[in-house]
């Protein structure tokens, strides 16, 4: 059994810079009750256009913006903020970006209607999160993924970045959550979300087929080396999905015992 000491969260929602919910509660309680257990702890949000940043006192790091990710043949500028949670003794990484973030909804319009790109948004998201970690020079043992946004992760940790030192040993633990999205991906996603080390052979559950909660979810219980059912109710596809694979699962646990059996799960992936 390795001694996990850093971990890194990836997380789609953070309370209090998003209301209140399952998933934004877990974002901001479980690093704090994993740090206040001795471990070291980064966590990263997108910086939807939601978040207040004067309210929540969000500055940009100079030191690590100023690069530029690839989409489609697009450079995206990557604008990286931070955030303290004072009591909680808990800083807060943002990625930022004009295209993908400004608008001040998070995934979807005012009338509820998802964003279109929301394909390219996670690509861009995860990537910065990545590319953060390494100028940050910070190398985690697990990496803990939290909401569908995130769900690029495992594999671009496991192929487009598995030789990378700060992340070839690091085990990736993947969250269910009850957080479905509505609108299937376009079709280019399979395309744009390939790099250096990842070929069509690694993405089948995305291309040329209905992009989907499901298929979005396959793709990342493929290349992680653990799930964890964070909600009581979740899609039952997904959970029928992670059996066929005999996959390390975690089934859903409460709230008094989740934190001791999350470290524990993050010591035997």
């Amino acid at each position: 059994m390795k001694k996990v000491i850093k971990v890194l969260y990836i997380s789609q929602e953070i309370f209090p810079y998003l209301p209140e919910s399952e998933l934004s509660n877990m974002g901001r309680y479980l690093p704090q009750a994993v740090q206040d257990r001795g471990l070291e702890t980064r966590t990263f949000m997108p910086k939807f256009g939601a978040v207040n940043e004067r309210r929540n006192q969000l500055h940009e790091v100079i030191r690590l913006s100023g690069m530029n990710l690839i989409i489609d043949d697009t450079d995206h500028p990557l604008i990286i903020k931070v955030a303290s949670i004072q009591s909680a003794r808990l800083q807060i990484y943002f990625i930022d970006n004009e295209d993908y973030f400004h608008r001040k909804n998070t995934i979807a319009d005012e009338n509820d209607e998802e964003y279109d790109d929301n394909d390219e948004r996670t690509i861009f998201f995860v990537r910065g999160v990545m590319e953060t970690v390494k100028k940050l020079r910070w190398t985690p043992d697990v990496i803990h993924c939290q909401g569908w946004m995130t769900a690029l992760a495992p594999l671009y940790i496991k192929k487009a970045y598995h030789d990378d030192p700060f992340f070839k040993n690091s085990k990736v633990v993947y969250s269910l959550f009850n957080d479905e999205f509505k609108k299937p991906f376009r079709s280019l996603f399979a395309k744009r979300l390939l790099l250096e080390g990842i070929e069509k052979k690694h993405v089948v559950h995305v291309k040329d087929k209905v992009i989907d909660y499901v298929a979005l979810n396959k793709l990342a219980i493929d290349y992680s080396d653990g799930v964890i059912q964070a909600s009581k109710e979740v899609n039952q596809q997904v959970v029928d999905y992670v059996v066929s694979k005999k996959s390390k699962f975690l089934p859903f646990q409460n709230s008094a015992d989740y934190v001791d059996a999350y470290i524990k799960f993050y010591e035997i992936i």
